[in-house]
């Protein structure tokens, strides 16, 4: 196995490091060694998805977007309730 360093890490950070590691009943080392194997693992998944999957998942849509696409929906639906109810012999 390799051995990793990270250098310059705020006395701080290490000490809430060590308490969340602490928390888990795990050492420092076991529980920055779970942190970095889970990261990987979601990359992996991510490329997994994105390898597999038709579907784009950057849905950056604009707030003003959102709002077009639901007022003309509404509006589709609106029509077609009315049209439903000006049918003869349909009471609203």
């Amino acid at each position: 196995m390799v051995a990793l360093q990270i250098r310059d890490v705020p006395e701080p950070l290490r000490d809430q490091l060590v308490a969340l590691a602490k928390q888990r009943g795990q050492s420092l080392q076991a529980f920055l060694y779970e942190l970095v194997r889970d990261e990987v693992r979601r990359n992996d998944n991510i490329a997994v998805l994105k390898k597999f999957s038709p579907v784009t998942w950057d849905l950056a849509f604009a707030d003003r977007e959102i709002v077009v696409a639901l007022d003309a929906e509404r509006g589709e639906r609106d029509a077609a309730i009315d049209e439903a109810f000006t049918r003869p012999g349909v009471e609203r």
